[in-house]
């Protein structure tokens, strides 16, 4: 199969909803270290490497909101499409205690060659699907690890990110989610919600477009079924906190 740097499914849909996973893959392209950054084949399948769970969760999600869904097609540990274009994290040397030897001598022309050949096209086009409606609603959808080396369990299910730059929705959103009473739901937790330069950054806030960023623990989606389970669920939710608000 010939690479792409991403992926839309339903591009036809035309709803208010855009789904997006920017950590959809851990797929490493031929073009960067020879396709192997000298990971282990088990730290590929772990959260250094993308967010389990997250792709099968937005496609589900996309079909059940009429909704476009773009995926990036590459890993995190290749260039992170979620940070900004001159972020020192861009390309990372060492993540949660694991280093990347595939990323240890990256210099600055080999990260600005991975721009134009995997960030860039990615965000490009999905800036075209965001433009396409002129009321659009992002959702990006991600996951965390239950856990960080050498840190607490965390406990949140669901987490919902958002900043004030433009955060009607994603405030809204956790007061729906706060009625379901078997979620521990984080607010701007397992992390903050603005990260300069960010996917959310670019495509909404800076455009003031309805947005929440949609962080799911990975061990709660990560099989088939409970990705699908997950995407059942949220659906509705989402479609109610935007009537119920009237946004």
């Amino acid at each position: 199969m010939t690479y792409t740097p991403f992926s839309i499914y339903g591009a036809e849909r035309r709803s208010r909803w855009l789904i997006t996973c920017d950590h959809a893959s851990n797929y490493v392209p031929d073009d960067i270290s020879g396709g192997d950054l000298g990971l282990d084949p088990a730290d590929m399948q772990r959260h250094i490497a993308y967010d389990v769970g997250a792709r099968g969760t937005s496609l589900r999600l996309g079909e059940l909101l009429d909704a476009p869904v773009i995926c990036a097609n590459w890993s995190r540990l290749c260039i992170d499409p979620n940070r900004g274009a001159d972020d020192p994290t861009l390309v990372m040397r060492l993540y949660d205690g694991t280093i990347i030897p595939g990323n240890r001598d990256v210099d600055d022309a080999e990260i600005e060659r991975r721009k134009l050949v995997h960030y860039q096209p990615y965000h490009a086009a999905l800036e075209n699907l965001a433009a396409d409606c002129a009321d659009v609603v992002i959702i990006a959808m991600h996951s965390f690890s239950p856990k960080l080396n050498g840190r607490a369990p965390r406990p949140w299910e669901i987490g919902i990110l958002h900043a004030p730059q433009e955060d009607r929705f994603g405030k809204a959103l956790i007061a729906e989610l706060e009625q379901e009473p078997d979620l521990t739901v984080g607010d701007n937790a397992p992390y903050t919600g603005y990260l300069p330069g960010d996917s959310i950054d670019q495509h909404a806030l800076r455009s003031g477009r309805l947005n929440a960023l949609i962080e799911l623990r990975s061990d709660e989606i990560n099989t088939p079924e409970t990705q699908n389970a997950w995407a059942e669920r949220l659906a509705p939710i989402l479609q109610s906190t935007l009537a119920r608000n009237s946004l």
